[in-house]
């Protein structure tokens, strides 16, 4: 299922009217990972995709690039574009030995 509109904006606009579903994999990871809720939400005027997966098994889904702060972090947002929300599958800081200097591309 493809996305009718702009997908960073879209996941924005879900953030700011606190459409937002947390899954139980992110809450496990968000505990060990010193990523919080609130560095995900307070960030979307760093968001940056930097992966799309459009055809994803469930749903669109989009790996974002985000800071807060001196903190960068990758977010994987789901898009419920039915139901007008996105879900947060993962969040993680991002590798050196597997991204570039930016943290927005993979090394091959």
């Amino acid at each position: 299922m493809k996305l009718s509109g702009d997908p960073l904006e879209f996941i924005k606009r879900c953030i700011f009217d606190k459409r937002v579903f947390w899954t139980y994999h992110v809450n496990m990871r968000l505990r060990d990972r010193a990523i919080t809720r609130r560095m995900v939400v307070e960030s979307p005027g760093n968001f940056e995709i930097i992966e799309s997966y459009p055809e994803d098994k469930y749903m669109p889904s989009y790996l974002v690039y985000s800071r807060y702060d001196e903190t960068i972090f990758h977010v994987l947002f789901a898009i419920d574009e039915p139901n007008n929300n996105v879900r947060v599958v993962t969040a993680y800081i991002p590798d050196p030995s597997r991204w570039n200097a930016d943290f927005k591309r993979r090394l091959k």
